[in-house]
């Protein structure tokens, strides 16, 4: 599968120094660098035909739809794609206009991910978003008038603006608008943010993690009654609806990732990522060079992600994986902690799988980095 990082962002900034009013030729520019580096790593990828394409990071949706096949055209210049391709743009609610999802609808683009975030105007302020409630609801209706069924909507609880009955609605709302996957996400609160400050100056309160926990198993309980399947911890999908392009990475599968900043995975011990400075990216690649850096993960990482990124699914861990795939000298530093969670019900082993509960879900990454191997 490809991932495409499209740097285009809103807000101009030291780490991607882009944004919404950027010129006409920067923009070709980055374009014609993102093009390149496709066209230099065609051959990374053992699998020729794709079955996910994934347009994220920054802001893609500010390209036109021209901008954007363009770009799908020299993917399949490299490339071929399965019949039933997934091929996603991660949009905002207020680029979502007519005259856009008219030219995207006649693409060969097929899932929207949509940062809805809140249909609440006070939590869309707190997260300084662009878009407002109103415009949060009629994107999704305006893409679905344009033919897109297969809709995913970001959406953040435990918010200082909100509540559970505000939550709530949130959902009932969602369900209401018939969007078949969510992905869901407690606010966090990251240091030098105005968040943070706001929290510090005693503006707001600080997100409680007793009412995010409330919130989460509220979340899992309402979409399940409503057809969905929770398949990975900040996941609902319906059935037909989950996400590929996710599923592929949470399976360790192989991954090319074009674009400032963006990660790649040979789906083996090699990792790889790109600069993340604009100008140095298109540079170097206007000279056929590209400058990223190259990593060979130690059992000990591979196992170490294979549990965090494992566990967080439903699927859980296969435990024939687990023996096939690393060194008996390993799996024994592994073993007295997984017997200690399995004793306090923390982790279950279930037909060949080894998961986390889904009472305990909330607390998944807690316990996965119990296991962790760290000398």
């Amino acid at each position: 599968m490809i991932y495409l990082h499209i740097p285009f962002c809103r807000q101009k900034c030291s780490y991607c120094n882009f944004h919404f009013s950027t010129s006409l030729s920067a923009k070709e520019d980055m374009l014609a660098a993102l093009k390149k580096e496709l066209q230099l790593r065609k051959d990374e990828l053992k699998d020729k035909n794709l079955k996910s394409l994934y347009f994220g990071g920054g802001t893609p949706s500010l390209l036109n739809a021209d901008e954007l096949k363009s770009l799908t055209d020299e993917v399949l210049r490299h490339f071929t794609f399965s019949s039933d391709i997934e091929v996603t743009l991660e949009a905002n609610p207020d680029d979502l206009d007519a005259h856009f999802l008219k030219g995207l609808s006649g693409s060969v683009f097929n899932r929207l991910s949509i940062g809805t975030q809140s249909f609440f105007d006070d939590d869309l302020k707190l997260m300084n978003r662009a878009h407002n409630a109103s415009e949060a609801e009629s994107s999704i209706k305006r893409a679905q008038d344009f033919g897109f069924e297969n809709i995913s909507i970001d959406l953040i609880y435990g918010s200082p603006t909100s509540d559970m009955l505000l939550w709530k609605e949130n959902l009932r709302k969602t369900v209401a608008l018939q969007v078949p996957h969510v992905s869901a996400y407690a606010l966090t609160v990251e240091p030098k943010t105005a968040l943070s400050s706001w929290i510090d100056q005693k503006k707001i309160k600080p997100p409680k993690e007793t009412e995010q926990t409330e919130e989460f198993y509220y979340l899992s309980a309402f979409l399940k009654d409503q057809g969905f399947d929770h398949y990975e911890i900040s996941n609902f999908g319906k059935p037909g609806f989950h996400s590929r392009h996710n599923s592929a990475y949470w399976q360790g599968k192989e991954y090319l990732g074009i674009g400032p900043s963006a990660h790649s995975y040979n789906g083996e011990r090699q990792r790889s990522w790109n600069i993340a400075n604009n100008r140095r990216y298109i540079d170097a690649l206007g000279n056929n060079q590209l400058l990223s850096e190259t990593e060979i993960l130690t059992e000990k990482d591979r196992l170490n992600e294979l549990l965090m990124i494992g566990l967080r699914t439903t699927r859980g861990i296969e435990l024939s994986v687990l023996q096939n795939q690393f060194s008996t000298h390993i799996l024994q530093q592994l073993q007295p902690e997984i017997n200690k969670k399995l004793q306090e019900g923390t982790l279950t082993e279930e037909n060949g799988f080894l998961k986390i509960p889904a009472e305990h879900w909330f607390l998944a990454d807690g316990i996965a980095s119990d296991l962790f191997i760290v000398d």
